[in-house]
């Protein structure tokens, strides 16, 4: 990445010189961009990671939230029913 920044080469020249494709350096400079916040047009990689980590959390919270939902109604339920005398 850093030798396409300085050199002022075409990405595909240093590609080919490093053995690799130039799509991934191209990609790989692009984020470096977006990371140096040269770039508005991409993620950072911290908020990517972000992102994911939310994503992964998500689901367990909405089991949470559901577990939570059951219990309210059920507590609601046994408040709500009418209270019997005890029978003589």
């Amino acid at each position: 990445m850093r030798e396409v920044r300085t050199s002022g080469r075409p990405v595909a020249h240093v590609a080919r010189d490093l053995g690799t494709h130039n799509e991934d350096l191209r990609n790989c400079v692009r984020q470096a961009e977006a990371d140096a916040g040269e770039r508005a047009d991409r993620s950072t990689t911290a908020a990517s990671q972000e992102v994911r980590q939310l994503r992964r959390k998500n689901p367990e919270l909405r089991r949470t939230n559901e577990i939570l939902k059951a219990a309210s109604v059920s507590s609601a339920q046994k408040i709500d029913r009418p209270r019997t005398r005890p029978s003589r």
